[in-house]
């Protein structure tokens, strides 16, 4: 993905920047990013509004790199997980481990990431950043797929389509995830609900229906 300006502080001096952007991550995931004032983060964070509006001049562009600082992080632990297994099931099956990596971990992370999908439908910046993410990890999803058709171990007949495909069934059984109220607890079955279903689709026969 695009990267924005690096986060790093000048040597010896706290990494201010930073703490800034997962402060923001912490209180936007709990609260929502409409509830939570610049003086807010500020506060939590320990530091002045005015080194917020310093570093950021404006609350959206806050927003804008803290969620870009997050999904930076998914799709870096996502090319991480697959690249520790050596076969297309395995990869399959490691990224999916990967990517419901913690209950708490994931609540946060897709709770910001609905509040990004309602962003990136009114705001062309917000629109970018949605659709380079999804195309980056659309592409890792294509590749693994490709290479597991190209080894007979899956029969789809588009990487593509079926890069979509995995996206949607992975994002899908995280929405219905986040709507339990026993969610901390039924987050295993939902990984493993979602690797079964997975590989089923993957593996089945080219235009046959999905189990």
């Amino acid at each position: 993905m695009p990267k924005a300006a690096p986060l790093a502080a000048p040597a010896g001096a706290p990494n201010r920047k930073v703490e800034l952007v997962r402060t923001a991550y912490r209180l936007f995931s709990e609260k929502g990013v409409h509830r939570v004032p610049l003086d807010e983060i500020a506060s939590a964070a320990g530091l002045s509004k005015g080194l917020v509006i310093y570093y950021f001049k404006t609350k959206e562009n806050l927003v804008l790199e803290t969620m870009r600082w997050a999904l930076d992080t998914t799709a870096e632990r996502v090319r991480q997980a697959m690249a520790k297994a050596t076969t297309p099931h395995g990869k399959v099956l490691a990224m999916i481990e990967g990517i419901w990596s913690g209950a708490e971990t994931n609540r946060r992370f897709y709770l910001l990431y609905l509040d990004l999908a309602g962003h990136a439908a009114r705001v062309q910046h917000f629109t970018k950043l949605s659709a380079t993410f999804h195309s980056v990890v659309n592409a890792l999803y294509a590749e693994v797929i490709a290479q597991g058709v190209a080894e007979g171990a899956f029969a789809v007949e588009d990487p593509e389509e079926g890069a979509v495909a995995l996206r949607a069934i992975i994002d899908g059984l995280f929405l219905q995830w986040l709507q339990e109220a026993d969610w901390e607890r039924l987050h295993p079955w939902y990984r493993d609900t979602c690797k079964r279903t997975a590989v089923a689709y993957l593996a089945r026969t080219p235009g046959s229906p999905a189990a």
